[in-house]
C-alpha cells in the first residue's frame, strides 16, 4: 500500500482506564519521574509512532481523591522527551483562552529548533469556569467566543512563526552583518481578542510551523478544523459515525481549497490486549473491578454534564437523563452526544455505563487479541473511517509495551504500518509540506 497508516502515543497519568493507578500494570509512582515520559517515548519511537502526544487542562480537577491526579506543563516535558530522543513527533496541548500568542509561538518555535522540527501543537479553546479563574477571571467565554478568539489567535501565531523569512539570518562574519533586518517582519495585530506587536526573538522554526493538531467535534470545532487542523483527534464508537465525521471534515477543508490528504483524522483507541479474547476480556474486569464509582459519576457530570447520582448501579440508565445532548451544533456537548449514543444503542445500567466509559472517556474501548486489534484498525483505515489512531493505552507502561510488540508486526506484516522512519521531521511522518512563509510569498 502506498497510504501508510498514522499512529500518536496518547501518553496519560497511570493510563488512560481511570483505575489504572491501581492496576499492577501501571507505575503511578513515576509520573513525575521523567524517566517515565522518556522511556514511553522511546518505546513509542522504537516502533516508528509518528508522535507522542500530551493533554493538559490548566486546572486542578476537582475528582482527585479517586484518580491520579496532577500533570506536568506539557511543553516543558516535551523537551524533556525531545533531548532523549530522535525522530518521533511531539504534540504539546496549549490553550487559546489561557494562553498569549507571542509567548507560545516562541515556545512551541523553541521546542521545534531543539527538536530538529517534531513540534506539534494541539490547539485547545478550553472550556472551564475553574481555568478561568485559574487566570483573574470570573467566568469561562461561550464557545463562540472562544472560537472567534482562536481563530485570531492562531492566524497571530501564524504570522510570529513566519515574522522571521527563513534566509533572515546571514552570518556574514567579514561584514559583520549577522542577518538582514528586512527579512524580519512585525505582525502588529490589533484585532478584538489579540494585540501583538513585534517579532519573535526565535527564528522561524525547522517546520516552518509546528504541526497544527486539533480535537472538536462541534460544527465551530469542525469549522476552525478544516481551516487550520492537519491531525483530528475525534472520539468516535461506531464505523459509520467515523466515516460521516471523516468524510464532513475532508470535504470542507477542500472547500477551503486545502489538499484533503493534509488533514489527518485520528480517532482515539484504547486497546485492551490479551493472548486469547478471554485473557483480554478478563483484563478488561479487572481494570474495571478497580473503579470507584463516585468517581466515575464525577466524571459524567465533568464530561457530559449529566447527573445520575440518583441512580442504583445496577438500574438502566434511562435515556431522558441525556435527553440535552442536542447535536453537533452544540459545542459543549459534543462528548455528551458520544455517551447518550451509547445509553441509546446499548441500553445499560449505570454500572455498565461507568464500566463502559471508566476505560477511555468516551473513546473506543477494543478488548481482544493482536489480531482482533490489528482487524479493528485495519478496517477503519481502509474504510474511509480513520487516517490512524491516537492510541490510549489502558495502562502505562504496560499497554503500550504490548501493543508495539503484538499489534504493530502484524500491521507491518499487512503492509498497512511502516517499517521504521523515512524521514526526520514531524512533518515528513505525516507526508505534509513545509508551508511557506506568508511574508515570502
Amino acid at each position: 500500500m502506498t497510504r501508510q497508516l498514522h499512529l500518536n502515543l496518547f501518553i496519560l497519568a497511570s493510563g488512560h482506564h481511570e483505575a489504572a493507578w491501581r492496576h499492577p500494570g501501571s507505575t503511578p509512582d513515576r509520573m513525575f519521574d521523567p524517566g517515565f515520559y522518556t522511556e514511553l517515548a522511546r518505546t513509542a519511537e522504537a516502533a516508528a509512532f509518528d508522535a507522542v502526544f500530551l493533554a493538559d487542562i490548566p486546572k486542578l480537577d476537582d475528582n482527585i481523591e479517586f484518580n491520579s491526579a496532577g500533570r506536568l506543563d506539557p511543553l516543558v516535558t516535551l523537551a524533556v522527551i525531545a533531548g532523549a530522543t530522535r525522530r518521533i513527533g511531539l504534540i504539546g496541548t496549549a490553550s487559546t483562552t489561557y494562553s498569549h500568542p507571542w509567548q507560545l509561538a516562541r515556545s512551541l518555535a523553541s521546542l521545534d529548533h531543539l527538536s530538529r522540527g517534531r513540534a506539534g501543537w494541539n490547539i485547545v479553546t478550553t472550556d472551564s469556569p475553574a481555568a478561568a479563574r485559574n487566570f483573574g477571571l470570573d467566568g469561562n467565554p461561550d464557545a463562540a467566543t472562544r472560537y472567534e478568539r482562536a481563530d485570531e489567535y492562531v492566524d497571530a501565531v501564524l504570522k510570529l512563526w513566519d515574522s522571521w523569512e527563513d534566509d533572515a539570518i546571514r552570518l556574514d562574519r567579514v561584514a559583520g552583518r549577522y542577518l538582514d533586518p528586512a527579512r524580519i517582519h512585525h505582525p502588529g495585530i490589533d484585532s478584538r481578542h489579540v494585540r501583538v506587536q513585534g517579532a519573535l526573538t526565535t527564528p522561524r522554526p525547522p517546520q516552518g510551523y509546528p504541526v497544527l493538531v486539533q480535537a472538536g467535534s462541534s460544527n465551530h470545532g469542525r469549522a476552525f478544523a478544516a481551516k487550520y487542523a492537519e491531525a483530528i483527534f475525534t472520539a468516535q464508537q461506531h464505523i459509520d459515525d467515523a466515516r460521516a465525521f471523516y468524510t464532513d471534515i475532508k470535504r470542507q477543508a477542500a472547500g477551503r481549497g486545502r489538499d484533503p490528504e493534509h488533514v489527518k483524522i485520528l480517532p482515539g483507541l484504547s486497546p485492551v490486549i490479551g493472548g486469547t479474547e478471554e485473557e483480554a476480556l478478563r483484563l478488561q474486569a479487572e481494570l474495571n473491578e478497580l473503579t470507584v464509582p463516585a468517581f466515575g459519576l464525577m466524571q459524567l457530570k465533568d464530561f457530559a454534564y449529566v447527573d445520575l447520582d440518583y441512580l442504583d448501579l445496577d438500574e438502566r440508565v434511562p435515556e431522558e437523563a441525556f435527553a440535552g445532548a442536542g447535536d453537533v451544533t452544540d459545542n459543549l456537548k459534543s462528548r455528551t452526544q458520544v455517551y447518550a449514543d451509547i445509553v441509546r444503542r446499548e441500553k445499560p445500567t449505570l454500572r455498565e455505563l461507568l464500566h463502559k466509559l471508566a476505560g477511555a472517556r468516551g473513546h473506543k474501548v477494543l478488548a481482544g487479541t493482536p489480531e482482533q486489534v490489528a482487524d479493528h484498525i485495519e478496517d477503519w483505515f481502509t474504510s474511509g473511517a480513520a487516517d490512524g489512531f491516537n492510541v490510549m493505552p489502558p495502562s502505562l507502561p504496560a499497554g503500550i509495551d504490548v501493543f508495539a510488540e503484538t499489534v504493530v508486526p502484524i500491521l507491518r506484516a499487512r503492509g498497512l504500518f511502516r517499517e521504521g522512519y523515512t524521514g526526520s521531521t514531524f512533518r515528513e511522518h505525516l507526508g505534509l509540506p513545509r508551508p511557506e512563509n506568508q511574508y515570502t510569498r
